[in-house]
């Protein structure tokens, strides 16, 4: 796990990083607010734990442009300043958790476990749906919705439209969707694979004013979220 600290107070800052750096963190150190910034947006990081106070520029103004970016990094802003409405204000820009100073150690490493662990958490529920607009699975209970309108999907319906998600933007090939929705080696004489094509299309289209599975000819299939 990769953190970054940006804290202008370098004895804090380098207490922090050489506790963490005992429980097999790797840490970055940032000592203004600069820095702290180029180097939340350049590079990558698991956390980001935050001083509101810094030269150059603020805590929350880092915040504000780091979730501005589409940048989901965890952020825990670590301040002295720690009325409720400060609090309340941190959060709302896109901190995901505020600890007060001075503060234990344990209690900072205890929050930024949790931090992963429920980021963790949020990805592995991720792993069973898709979604692509206002088309949607649920892969464990092979459920499907177009807006908040549920799809009536026969099993392999589901499975290629499932494989079309997954590969959205791609040229899918008739072999590549045989041989992994129908899990034939072979082309079987028979249009299996328009039919299906047919039923699906329209199911999802409905309203639109162009297909989400483009044909292109002689070469397979393409979807594409509008």
């Amino acid at each position: 796990m990769k953190v970054l600290i940006i804290e202008d107070d370098e004895v804090l800052a380098d207490y922090i990083a050489k506790s963490l750096k005992e429980y097999g963190y790797i840490v970055d150190i940032s000592l203004n607010g600069k820095d702290g910034l180029f180097l939340a947006v350049t590079e990558t990081y698991d956390v980001i734990i935050l001083d509101r106070m810094l030269p150059n520029v603020d805590g929350l103004t880092i915040l504000k442009t780091i979730r501005a970016s589409n940048n989901n990094t965890l952020v825990l802003i670590l301040s002295a300043q720690t009325s409720l409405e400060q609090k309340v204000e941190g959060l709302a820009e896109g901190a995901d958790d505020y600890l007060a100073k001075p503060f234990a150690f344990e209690e900072l490493k205890a929050r930024v476990e949790a931090l992963i662990r429920r980021k963790g958490e949020g990805e592995r529920k991720d792993e069973f749906h898709l979604t692509a607009g206002d088309l949607r699975l649920d892969l464990k209970k092979r459920r499907a919705w177009l807006g908040t309108q549920p799809l009536h999907l026969q099993h392999r319906e589901f499975t290629l439209l499932e494989y079309l998600m997954r590969n959205a933007g791609q040229l899918i090939s008739r072999t590549m969707l045989l041989e992994n929705v129908w899990e034939y080696s072979f082309e079987p004489q028979t249009n299996v694979i328009d039919v299906h094509i047919s039923r699906l299309r329209s199911k999802i289209d409905v309203g639109r004013k162009k297909s989400l599975v483009t044909t292109i000819r002689g070469s397979g299939y393409v979807f594409e979220s509008d």
